[in-house]
């Protein structure tokens, strides 16, 4: 959630500091409205998808937490893949979109829309991941965490807009994607463990190692690793498979160097709210 939180946060941030820098502060009710909208729409969706998932039977409740799984992956690595590839060109991309949005007939309702669609994506992928996260993690102790990342996000939002400081986003989304890589691996083996609850998958189940002697899952270190990581101190040879090909892949992908972009093509510089 710092993460999300912090992309959303450079969006809001770059769009009211272009619209000071411009003399077009008086705009600023409509990026307001656009963010509500996105937070609404957010809440809506995560509310409707929790309350379907208590309405079905065990069984169904194991392929439905299967399926918010594997969409909370592909919304992760999608996000992820396009962040390296953004991160440089965002901040004139957006500001080129606060143009096109004002230069309209319906300079407000651009606007609007263009914040909406913005920030309601983040709200929406965080949804999905949020979902499949708490799905595997009883407790109030991840949802606490997701709130605490989400306020020092705002607080960095607020300083970066604030106070005009650069951020280098190539260095910042290359390690947080990393780290969302480990966690969307995680999540991908609990979609092979709901599978198997659900019936829907009963291959390579014996179990691969038993590390409760070294790292347990009920004790803090392993509560913390399972809460982030989807830490198993005894799975499945499945989950192993799929946990270090997703990896693999992935990291590998994720890793390699970019294609040269021509000058002025990209803009390097960090955003400056």
């Amino acid at each position: 959630m710092l993460r999300e939180g912090i992309e959303a946060a450079l969006i809001v941030g770059i769009v009211a500091g272009y619209l000071r820098r411009t003399g077009r502060s008086a705009w600023m009710p409509a990026v307001w409205i656009g963010i509500l909208l996105a937070v609404s729409l957010s809440l809506l969706v995560g509310a409707a998808l929790q309350f379907a998932n208590a309405q079905f039977p065990q069984k169904l409740q194991e392929g439905f937490e299967a399926a918010v799984g594997l969409i909370a992956v592909v919304v992760l690595v999608s996000m992820v893949f396009w962040m390296k590839k953004a991160a440089r060109s965002i901040k004139n991309e957006l500001q080129d979109s606060v143009e096109a949005a004002l230069s309209s007939g319906s300079s407000g309702t651009g606007l609007i829309l263009m914040v909406f669609f913005a920030v309601a994506r983040e709200g929406l992928e965080s949804v999905f991941f949020l979902l499949a996260i708490f799905q595997q993690s009883a407790g109030p102790a991840a949802p606490l965490s997701a709130l605490a990342g989400l306020l020092v996000s705002i607080a960095i939002g607020y300083i970066i807009y604030a106070f005009g400081i650069r951020l280098n986003l190539k260095r910042f989304f290359r390690w947080t994607g990393i780290f969302i890589l480990f966690v969307a691996a995680g999540l991908l083996s609990a979609v092979v463990r709901s599978l198997h609850e659900a019936g829907l998958w009963n291959m390579l189940q014996e179990r691969a190692y038993d590390m409760s002697g070294i790292v347990s899952q009920h004790g803090m270190i392993g509560t913390v690793l399972s809460g982030l990581l989807n830490y198993q101190e005894s799975p499945a040879v499945g989950e192993v498979i799929v946990y270090l090909a997703f990896l693999l892949i992935t990291l590998a992908l994720f890793l390699a160097p970019q294609k040269h972009v021509p000058a002025g093509a990209a803009h390097p510089e960090g955003a400056r709210s």
